[in-house]
């Protein structure tokens, strides 16, 4: 067996179990297990058993000191012992008696800087006298190959618990800022509305996706979303009157709820919610329904980043949008690319049947301008028509009254 599993490799939580229970058979011992050492924890990632009870379970802990595993580590007890019954301190250990544990073999897991990470150990009931040298340097080896898995969970373990922390405080200490793009009229200049984005002021620097992305794998997305929002509401009462304000949320924000309870009916109607993923929504009709009192309240709803991946177009399909932004990959070089052209008419198309507007994002030269405005397209943002920035410059660049509504 343990020449068809070094024909493999250990680089999944199947392979760690097929290890387990190689070495386990090898050895003729009924326990195999890898735990994960956590400050004077021990934490059990995997565990083979033959038919015997055993009090390891995965994800399971105990105290390094209740079981082998500290006093190896401390060069108390031997890596190797084929009868606990000659070992005065591992029979003193309750462990031992409750297990029980006749025989034991444990071997470090250690990274490439010579830091401990874990162990990789096999028991059984009954004393094992065969056991050797060479068994012992097999297990060295078989923890080595299974190290670099377990590294590899530690490692993002950590990264998720700092990427949490700076999360915790970017929210604690409202370290971010709304900043805002004007949403123009393509045929006439004009201002409709304004996206609102983010800026983050934590080091060490990251892109405002990377934070929201970062937030959402640590299970603080919606908070970060919903301080974001509340944030740029704030806004609403500086606007011209006929302007409207868009805010991105992420389809799980919308599903978790939270965004009802910042707005009513009296600024509901000059709300446009920009949703954007990437990936698949596993279901719509939650998504939907979770939209619907929104949509009560008069938000508006926009499909985000259109043509950049299965997921936009997936939603545009599935929650009938008031407004479908163009991604900046079909904006640019729209005018020299038909494919480009040729793609954007049919959404245009799409969009006068199921009577929705098109918004061109990324717009950045006059020839793209111009081609978007002979296609029809009727509204576009980016640097070229104005960058983000504080709502006082940005202001100050629109054009002064008649702001054109994007929306009948």
């Amino acid at each position: 067996m343990l020449k068809n599993f070094f024909t493999g490799g250990i680089d999944s939580p199947q392979a760690i179990q097929t290890a387990l229970e190689a070495i386990r058979k090898h050895l003729s011992m009924e326990v195999a297990y890898v735990c994960r050492l956590e400050a004077n924890t021990v934490v059990f990632e995997a565990v083979d058993a033959a038919e015997v009870d055993t009090p390891f379970k995965p994800g399971g802990s105990m105290s390094q000191d209740d079981i082998y595993c500290g006093h190896i580590l401390h060069g108390r007890l031997p890596q190797l012992m084929t009868d606990t019954a000659y070992c005065e301190l591992a029979m003193s250990i309750p462990f031992t008696r409750t297990t029980p544990v006749g025989a034991h073999i444990g071997v470090p897991i250690t990274s490439a800087s010579g830091e401990i990470l874990g162990m990789f150990c096999c028991l059984s009931p009954r004393p094992q006298p065969s056991l050797n040298q060479r068994d012992l340097e097999v297990m060295q080896v078989f923890a080595d190959l299974v190290g670099s898995q377990i590294i590899s969970e530690i490692k993002n373990d950590r990264q998720l618990a700092s990427n949490r922390a700076l999360i915790k405080a970017v929210l604690d200490e409202e370290s971010f800022r709304c900043v805002f793009q004007p949403i123009v009229q393509l045929s006439s200049g004009r201002p409709s509305g304004f996206e609102t984005l983010c800026r983050f002021s934590s080091e060490p620097y990251r892109s405002p996706d990377k934070w929201f992305a970062d937030a959402h794998a640590v299970g603080l997305g919606q908070e970060l979303e919903l301080a974001v929002i509340k944030s740029a509401l704030g806004a609403l009462d500086r606007l011209p009157p006929d302007a409207y304000l868009s805010v991105n949320a992420a389809p799980s924000t919308i599903i978790q709820g939270g965004i009802e309870a910042l707005i009513d009916k009296t600024i509901g109607s000059r709300l446009v919610l920009e949703v954007t993923e990437h990936d698949a929504v596993s279901n719509y009709e939650t998504l939907s329904q979770a939209l619907a009192p929104l949509r009560e309240l008069g938000v508006r709803l926009a499909i985000d980043d259109a043509g950049a991946g299965y997921a936009s177009l997936s939603h545009i399909l599935s929650l009938a949008p008031n407004a479908i932004k163009l991604d900046m990959s079909l904006t640019r070089d729209i005018d020299s690319d038909a494919a480009r052209r040729a793609l954007t008419s049919a959404l245009l198309f799409f969009s006068h049947e199921t009577q929705c507007v098109i918004i061109a994002e990324g717009i950045e030269t006059k020839a793209e301008l111009e081609t978007l405005r002979m296609l029809g397209v009727p509204y576009g943002q980016g640097f070229l028509l104005g960058k983000p920035g504080e709502l006082s410059e940005v202001l100050e660049m629109a054009p002064g009254e008649g702001l054109m509504r994007a929306f009948g």
